[in-house]
């Protein structure tokens, strides 16, 4: 077996497959921004616009390990480092209910990177540090994940619900 045929079977994920975990990553990360900014905004009311959304996105965005393409969330960020940590270390008390889909997001972005040649452990280390990894949680599938996504997305108002399938399709009249 040549070394070509090794590293294929290293990909073990589609790479169709990828962009559409990505998209479902970005999706966790846009509810909890949304619930995150939520509890922001209530213990922070003597801040103004856009002090809620540069702490939420700062917080993700650390957490995830990305890059803002805002400079002035990656300015607030930097100015701020301290309140972030803080928020990350409070954050599974604040945000509980999504830790579950938090941790399988983590987890799938890990996979998608790993997949592209990107090492991002450390920010699965750094989520594991903090608590925040539901660590006895089971995988899900890809399929399992997206789904499950895409009905908590719909719950958050961040898209419509899908179409409830008609137990009379397909049936004869």
């Amino acid at each position: 077996m040549s070394d070509t045929d090794l590293g294929q079977e290293k990909r073990f994920v589609d790479s169709k497959l990828i962009p559409v975990m990505r998209e479902a990553v970005i999706t966790v990360q846009m509810i909890l921004f949304k619930a995150l900014r939520e509890t922001v905004h209530d213990r922070y009311v003597d801040q103004v616009e856009p002090y809620h959304t540069y702490l939420a996105g700062a917080v993700i965005n650390n957490l995830f390990g990305t890059q803002p393409m805002d400079e002035a969330v990656a300015g607030f960020a930097a100015s701020n480092r301290e309140l972030c940590e803080r928020e990350l270390r409070e954050l599974s008390g604040r945000c509980g209910h999504l830790m579950p889909v938090l941790t399988d997001a983590l987890r799938m972005k890990i996979i998608c990177d790993n997949q592209e040649g990107v090492h991002s452990m450390p920010s699965l280390l750094m989520a594991k540090a903090l608590g925040l990894l539901q660590e006895e949680r089971a995988l899900p599938l890809p399929s399992t994940f997206m789904l499950q996504v895409r009905k908590m997305a719909s719950e958050y108002g961040l898209i419509e619900p899908m179409p409830a399938a008609s137990s009379s399709e397909g049936s004869p009249a």
